[in-house]
């Protein structure tokens, strides 16, 4: 069975790049020797991997990564600690502060 991955990385800027790919352990490489001169990641290693969630659809896959680079930093935080209150209540703030 086929997997892919939704990967949130961590910088050292403190900001986030999310990504997708069906091999998590060369996407990270790729990032950690930073061949891409123009990829977000680039001028922002050293890189720690602090989220990734698999699935086996890809499309699947395709909207949990759109989603995610949707969010806010301190949503995408919550999500990486497992803080699923603080997840909900900043899905409820930003609903609020934005309709």
């Amino acid at each position: 069975m086929k997997y892919y991955y939704v990967y949130i990385l961590e910088c050292a800027d403190d900001s986030y790049y999310t990504g997708i790919t069906n091999n998590l352990e060369r996407r990270f490489n790729e990032h950690k020797e930073g061949n891409s001169p123009n990829s977000y990641t680039k001028s922002r290693r050293p890189l720690k991997l602090v989220y990734n969630e698999s699935f086996t659809d890809p499309n699947q896959a395709i909207l949990w990564e759109k989603k995610i680079k949707g969010w806010s930093h301190r949503k995408k935080k919550a999500l990486i600690e497992n803080d699923w209150e603080s997840l909900v209540a900043f899905a409820k703030s930003y609903k609020t502060n934005n309709e």
